[in-house]
C-alpha cells in the first residue's frame, strides 16, 4: 500500500515560513512515502518543507512564478501502483472546478484526477474518474478549517480521506 500526502494552495511565505503543525504531524503520523501538491506554493520554499517529510511531486499554480512552473510544470499524470492521477492546480473558467479539471483531462487515461484553485476541500466520483481537491492547509478561505488529504492506494483500489483542522499554527 503507498500512503500519499495531497495539499494544495500553501501560498506561503504569506501565511508563514513554516507548514502549519497540524499538516505536518499529520503527514508523518499518516506516514506518508510521497506528496502531491497542486500548485499556488507561491515560493520555493514550501517545496522545501515539503519535501523535509517525504518525496514531493507537483505542479504549479496560476500564482506561482517561472521557477516553480519550470520545476513542475502545469499538468501532469504520474502512474502509482496501478493507478493513473492527473494534477493540475485548476483555473477560472465557465464551469465549476472540478468540471474544469476534469476538462483538461478530457481524453487522457486517468483513474484520479487531483486538483486545487479553489480552496475547497471536495471528493467525489465523476463518471469513472475520482475526483480530489485537498482544499489548504493555510488558506481555509470560507472553509471553516483548514485542510489537506491522505491517499491510500493498494494496487487499483484508491482511499481518500480529508483532513481538517482549525489552528494553523506553526508551534
Amino acid at each position: 500500500m503507498t500512503v500519499i500526502g495531497l495539499v494544495s494552495d500553501t501560498h506561503l511565505p504569506r501565511f508563514g515560513r513554516a507548514l502549519p503543525r497540524a499538516l505536518e504531524r499529520g503527514l508523518r503520523d499518516a506516514g506518508v512515502t510521497r506528496i502531491l501538491h497542486m500548485g499556488d506554493f507561491t515560493d520555493p520554499l514550501a517545496a522545501d518543507l515539503f519535501t523535509a517529510i517525504a518525496p514531493l511531486d507537483a505542479v504549479a499554480g496560476n500564482n506561482d512564478g517561472e521557477e516553480i512552473a519550470e520545476r513542475f510544470g502545469r499538468k501532469k499524470i504520474l502512474k502509482i501502483e496501478d493507478v493513473r492521477i492527473g494534477m493540475i492546480h485548476g483555473e477560472a473558467g465557465r464551469g465549476s472546478a472540478p468540471s474544469n479539471a476534469l476538462a483538461a483531462f478530457a481524453g487522457e487515461p486517468v483513474d484520479v484526477i487531483c486538483f486545487g484553485h479553489s480552496h475547497r476541500p471536495f471528493v467525489e466520483r465523476k463518471g469513472s474518474v475520482l475526483m480530489v481537491n485537498p482544499g489548504s492547509p493555510t488558506d481555509k478561505r470560507v472553509n471553516p478549517r483548514y485542510s489537506y488529504g491522505i491517499m491510500r492506494i493498494d494496487g487499483i483500489v484508491v482511499n481518500v480521506d480529508l483532513q481538517y483542522y482549525v489552528d494553523r499554527r506553526i508551534e
